[in-house]
């Protein structure tokens, strides 16, 4: 199986080599058989991958359209409303080295499983072609159209109120971010809107929202948003400078559906998700069903259900109304419109629900001794007097990075801090000379 938790991913040049990515592409066409759009992130190698997944695709009997650099949602988007399947070139929020293959099931949703295992045996068998693969033209009214659905959603003026800055990551989200807010009235401040094909997530974006926070707090800035790389996850700051995460905006949209009269029987969370929001939706009578870790759980947990909203700590929000898959973007406006609606980002925050102290240490996976870690826990638990009810910890290697991620919550934050601290000196470098 080649798929990890969201597709193919791994190191441009080594892992991910146009040859893979050219196989990739005639396996698609071979398993799917449709019109297939494509399109990639800034990456320096990103390029040359969509030039041979697009090569593939044409040798394995598809039709190619190539939607130049776009953001991952966009490629959803437009294979839901002009009828294909997608194929994507990016590794997200990783750092620029790395690159990714990822496939949307015809009309722009997630793979089933038994499709993605079907593409990945086509994969093993797929012809190989070592190139130069052809420049392909690039069909401009793809990012045009995205950006006009994602305008039709609000009032023209809705976000007039509201100073944002908006941090592009120096990836594909750049292209339509901007322009967007400030098609719907809001007065925008860009960052990290110039990419190299080498500075994509460097410092900036999603997984590192410092320089987001300095410039929304010295702005005075209404509302900060954070895309990653490939723009299908957000995060946000609020006006006082504090970071807010995708539970944070679970949370909020959750009361904010209530208050509207939005029918929400439920919300889908992942296991990373803060008891806290588990806590707070229950409150609110809505049920709560917790996946594994990825959008795609997420997404077949909504649409087994019907419900509309779902998503991941990590930002992956998910509105089933407007969009066949998480989009950083749509929500980033859909946030912005609920603080123009109802008030600043940090009321609505701390008035939606209470976050419990909680970590997440990731540690090499070739250092993680599973045994120790679970001795460690067990004798911080009895230095506390706690019982396990207390206290929820989760282990699970990375889909995407060579780590062991390690997540620890329990309403006890000294615990919290003793056991990280305690499990970093046991599991890092330092403490194996």
């Amino acid at each position: 199986m080649f798929f990890g938790t969201d597709g193919i991913r791994g190191r441009a040049g080594s892992d991910i080599t146009p040859q893979l990515a050219y196989r990739l592409g005639f396996a698609v066409a071979q398993v799917l058989s449709a019109v297939a759009f494509v399109g990639y992130d800034t990456r320096e190698s990103s390029l040359e991958l969509s030039r041979a997944v697009m090569a593939g695709l044409r040798d394995g009997g598809a039709t190619a359209i190539n939607l130049g650099v776009i953001a991952t949602p966009a490629v959803a988007v437009i294979a839901e409303e002009r009828g294909g399947v997608g194929v994507i070139v990016s590794a997200s929020h990783n750092p620029w080295e790395d690159n990714g293959l990822k496939v949307l099931g015809f009309g722009g949703g997630k793979l089933d499983q038994a499709t993605e295992t079907a593409v990945s045996n086509a994969l093993e068998v797929a012809p190989s072609h070592d190139g130069p693969f052809a420049d392909v033209p690039v069909d401009e009214s793809g990012a045009e159209d995205y950006a006009t659905r994602l305008i039709s959603l609000f009032s023209p003026d809705a976000l007039s109120s509201l100073h944002i800055v908006v941090d592009c990551a120096n990836g594909a989200g750049g292209r339509s971010a901007p322009s967007v807010l400030g098609a719907l009235g809001a007065r925008v401040t860009v960052l990290h809107n110039e990419p190299t094909g080498r500075n994509i997530n460097d410092q900036c974006g999603s997984t590192h929202p410092q320089s987001l926070v300095a410039a929304v707090t010295e702005l005075g800035a209404d509302l900060g948003i954070a895309l990653d790389g490939d723009a299908d996850r957000l995060i946000a700051v609020d006006a006082d400078g504090i970071v807010r995460d995708g539970d944070d905006l679970l949370a909020i949209f959750a009361t904010d559906f209530a208050q509207r009269g939005v029918a929400l029987p439920g919300v889908v969370l992942t296991t990373m998700s803060n008891w806290g929001v588990r806590r707070a939706l229950e409150a609110q009578g809505l049920d709560v069903v917790e996946t594994d870790v990825g959008d795609r759980h997420v997404l077949f947990a909504m649409e087994e259900r019907g419900w509309p909203l779902g998503g991941e700590q990590s930002g992956h929000l998910i509105f089933a109304d407007y969009s066949p898959t998480g989009d950083g973007l749509l929500t980033g406006l859909l946030l912005a419109d609920l603080v123009a609606r109802r008030g600043p980002l940090h009321l609505l925050a701390d008035g939606s629900w209470h976050r419990v102290p909680q970590r997440l240490v990731n540690l090499p996976k070739d250092l993680y001794d599973d045994d120790a870690t679970r001795i460690l826990l067990d004798d911080e638990l009895d230095r506390f007097s706690l019982g396990v009810d207390d206290v929820r910890i989760i282990i699970r290697p990375s889909g995407t990075e060579p780590v062991v991620r390690v997540m620890i919550e329990a309403d006890n934050a000294e615990l919290v801090e003793s056991f990280c601290e305690k499990l970093l000196r046991l599991h890092t470098p330092a403490s194996h000379h």
